[in-house]
This record gives C-alpha cells, structure tokens and sequence, in this order.
C-alpha cells in the first residue's frame, strides 16, 4: 500500500479486497457522493478533494458539507474533513472517508509518495478545468467538457435519460442543456435561484414540507418562494454570499421527506459507472489483487 505524506502505515488496516487502490474524487457534492458510496462499499479506499466554502445545494447527502460541519453521515457513510494526508490515512483506517481541502491536485499527488489508481472529476462544471490524462493511471470525467482518449480514459454521462450512467472510452458525454432534468413533470422550475446578489436567510430547513409560492427565505429581503407543493430536498448554507441566479435550492414535488436524505437514483447510477470504469481498468490490466 502506498503511504501518505510519508506515513509507514497502510490507508487500511482491515482486509480490504482492494486496498492498495487509492482513488482520489475532485468534488464531494451529491453526485462526487454516489461515486464515493460505491466505490467505498466496493472496498477502495478513496480521498476527496473539496473547495474551501463549496458552494453545496443538497447539503445532507454531500460529502462536501463537512467542509462546514466537520463531519457528515450520509446513510451508513461516515465523512470527515482533515487538515493534512497523515489525518487522512487515520480516517481511512476507522472506516470513514477522508474530505481534504485542496484546489490543486499535485500538491496532493506528491506528497502521497506515488500516484493514486484513479483520479475522478466529480466537480461537474461542465468544462474541464484543469484534468490531464496523464494524472493517473486511470483518469474518468463526469459529464459534459471531456473527451475520453484526450482529457481523460473514461467519461461518464451524467445526464437523466437513456444514457444515464453509461461509461465511455471513447467520445463525451451529451452536451450541457443547462435545463435540470425532469423530475415528477417538474424541471427548471424546481430549482431555486437567488433573485440578487447578497446573504441568503432561510425560514425554511431541508425536508420541511411547503406549499406553493410559500415563502422559504430572502436574499437580503427579496423573496425567494416555492414554486409548486412539495419537499425541500436542498439549501444553500444559512448566510452564505450569493450572487443573483445563483442555484440556492431545490424543491421535490414527490413531497418524499427521506428522499432528501438519502443518495439519489442518479447519484447512485453515476457512482455505478465509475465502480464499472475501475474494474474495468483493473481487469484489462490484469493487476494483482490480493
């Protein structure tokens, strides 16, 4: 097993089928948190990389809401943010998944020792900022802005529909409709955006039940309301700075409390797919797996 940070001890001290496996996820939002579930039950330990303050609409299934928190349970997934590679490794060997925050990806690659087997591009800008095929052995995209055998070996779609979850070594992901996907007959208008630039103040908290055109908040005393009956299945952050449309929420017209809670369809097929993308690589390269 690779080290961390000059560590002498495994990530895993348990008898992990694939210990010696590390993946590294760019983003722990509610999508990077389906790869992360799937790829920790099948037995990887994995590491995710997060933005200082993300900006994270469906807070209680994202990894990425230990950055504020500390530390998140999601299902049976415990998460904890850490400050270095050697408190990492410690929560690895408890069981939970480490959240490290860092922007850039080499400085966390160098101080491992030796590169990680997967590095996965879970940030979902639609473009790719900064992901290079030569990162990793095996490098995989989410969505829109990669093209397999150039930016990355894999891309998986992410878009709700027919391909949904497909793996793709060759060729991109559907391009951006920048129109969410339809859910119960609901599309854009379930998401909430911010009607100007300033600090959001809810009355509101994820999985409330609300009415239509129910007040759920402000953004510095402009009104943000409900468009139809249902569930908020997310929030931004309480008091975090917004600019004008800005997504700041998400309301769920199945009115499903526990599905606010709970790692989505989608999150899960995408999280299938990158699971899919490993095995793949690991059988085609006949590594050893002890």
């Amino acid at each position: 097993m690779s080290d961390l940070h000059g560590c002498s001890a495994p990530l895993y001290d348990s008898c992990m089928l694939f210990e010696d496996y590390l993946i590294i996820v760019r983003g722990g939002g509610d999508l990077g948190t389906g790869v992360v579930y799937r790829l920790h039950k099948a037995g990887f330990p994995v590491l995710v990389l997060e933005l200082a303050q993300p900006l994270v609409v469906r807070r209680r299934v994202a990894l990425a809401t230990a950055d504020a928190e500390g530390e998140i349970q999601i299902e049976d997934l415990s998460g904890r943010l850490v400050s270095d590679l050697p408190a990492a490794r410690e929560v690895m060997e408890q069981g939970s998944v480490p959240i490290l925050v860092a922007a850039d990806l080499e400085p966390v690659v160098h101080n491992l020792g030796s590169m990680p087997l997967a590095i996965v591009d879970a940030r979902l800008a639609k473009r790719n900022i900064d992901t290079r095929i030569d990162q990793a052995p095996l490098v995989i995209g989410l969505g829109p802005g990669f093209e397999a055998g150039q930016d990355c070996h894999a891309v998986v779609e992410t878009m709700r529909g027919h391909r949904l979850g497909r793996v793709m070594w060759q060729g991109s992901a559907l391009p951006n409709t920048g129109t969410p996907g339809i859910v119960a007959g609901k599309g854009a208008e379930r998401v909430l955006c911010a009607p100007r630039e300033g600090l959001i103040n809810w009355q509101v908290e994820i999985g409330d039940k609300v009415e239509p055109d129910q007040e759920l908040g402000d953004v510095n005393d402009a009104p943000v309301k409900a468009p139809f009956g249902g569930v908020v299945r997310g929030l931004i952050a309480q008091g975090t700075a917004v600019s004008a449309g800005l997504k700041i929420g998400d309301v769920d017209p199945r009115a499903d409390r526990a599905a606010c809670f709970t790692i989505s369809d989608k999150a899960l097929s995408i999280g299938g797919a990158v699971l899919e993308a490993v095995l793949t690589y690991l059988n085609s390269n006949q590594l050893e797996i002890h």
